[in-house]
């Protein structure tokens, strides 16, 4: 993905080796594209995540990539991300989780993809709607949240 910190492995050992005053900004599509269980880094690290990008893969596409040859931005291009409802990732299991260790934070719905391709006010609805569904059914209060 051309980040310094990808795997799950290189994410432990920033949070192993560094205190309190870093935080961690989790994303789900990410950690998932990069080999790494969701659910394993938010229970071991939920104290350290102060924002949450809900972002989803579609497991066909990034199965299918050939990462010897083909770049992160070829990765988005044919379709790896999108928003939670529309791909592979359980998000009742992930929100579940981040209830479940106390977290209070930003939620926000992520996808990298092809305006093109993926029209971003339909896919932003959809992305909403499946988080807006899982918040709410674990007890989460949106401040301020209009349903449109």
């Amino acid at each position: 993905m051309g980040t310094a910190i990808e795997t799950e492995e290189e994410l432990d050992a920033l949070m192993n080796n560094t205190g309190e005053a870093v935080n961690l900004l989790f994303d789900t599509g990410h950690m998932t594209f990069a080999g790494g269980n969701s659910i394993n880094v938010i229970k071991k690290h939920a104290k350290r995540i102060t924002h949450f990008h809900a972002k989803d893969i579609r497991a066909e596409v990034v199965n299918n990539l050939d990462r010897s040859k083909e770049s992160f931005l070829d990765a988005v291009l044919k379709g790896a991300f999108t928003v939670p409802g529309d791909g592979s990732i359980n998000f009742k299991e992930v929100v579940k989780t981040l209830a479940e260790n106390h977290y209070e934070g930003w939620f926000v719905v992520e996808a990298e993809q092809d305006p093109a391709k993926a029209n971003p006010l339909e896919y932003a609805r959809i992305g909403n709607k499946e988080l807006v569904s899982c918040l709410n059914q674990y007890g989460y209060e949106i401040e301020d949240y209009k349903n449109e």
